[in-house]
């Protein structure tokens, strides 16, 4: 654990180095400021609920652009196997970049803050949805980092890295708009497998126990496929 806390906090540090942390927190903010502030001034709304309803969306996008370079430009460069040199194993390197990328989110959550603050001065405001909110936002960027992640060990390529990881977020966030498609006896089963449904519920302030293991399903099998496809590159 101790390897992947100083890999965590190796690639953290990185992310800030980097323009593409500073554009994705910029394009974050600036979308999700215009889905608050649009129902908060023109609609007249002090509600969150239009900016946790387009999260998952944004997460589908924003998250694979986070992971893309996390494995892709390991192998780009022969630095991932420098990296196998050191007295760290597959383990190591997997937790401590999916927990980089996670704490980044949070950071970068960090900012929208300011939007139930603000609605709590203006208005009432029920802080167990806003609570649920950020914490199903939490879980659903540690599920697609983990799908990002996945999709950077795929390839070489960062391009291709974010296009596959985000046709794969986009999936698990728009299947539940598919589903009038599909015969109604496979509707109970696709409708688990959306994530927008899950995150909807723990906005909503209720913490059921189908959500959580939803969220750490997704997790464990994006980091276990990334373990798979290491070790047989390795």
């Amino acid at each position: 654990m101790r390897q992947a806390l100083r890999i965590c906090r190796k690639e953290f540090n990185a992310y800030f180095l980097s323009p593409i942390a500073y554009i994705v927190i910029a394009m974050f903010l600036l979308v999700t400021g215009w889905f608050f502030f649009s129902t908060f001034f023109l609609f007249n709304q002090a509600s969150l609920r239009a900016f946790f309803a387009m999260l998952p969306t944004v997460f589908a996008f924003v998250v694979p652009a986070l992971t893309m370079r996390l494995l892709a430009e390991e192998f780009n460069i022969g630095s991932y196997e420098t990296l196998l040199t050191l007295p760290v194993g597959f383990a190591d390197v997997i937790l401590g970049k999916f927990l980089a990328c996670v704490a980044f989110i949070a950071a970068m959550l960090v900012p929208t803050l300011a939007y139930p603050i603000t609605v709590a001065m203006l208005g009432s405001l029920d802080w167990g949805p806003v609570a649920g909110g950020y914490l199903g936002a939490l879980l659903l960027g540690a599920a697609f980092s983990a799908v990002g992640l996945f999709a950077s060990s795929l390839t070489r390529n960062q391009i291709v890295a974010f296009i596959v990881g985000a046709a794969i977020c986009f999936t698990l966030t728009l299947i539940s708009q598919m589903l009038f498609f599909l015969p109604r006896n496979l509707l109970q089963v696709f409708s688990a497998l959306a994530a927008d449904v899950h995150f909807r519920t723990i906005a909503r302030g209720i913490i059921d126990t189908r959500n959580l293991v939803y969220f750490a399903s997704v997790i464990f099998i994006g980091l276990y496929a990334t373990n798979l496809v290491l070790k047989a590159r390795h």
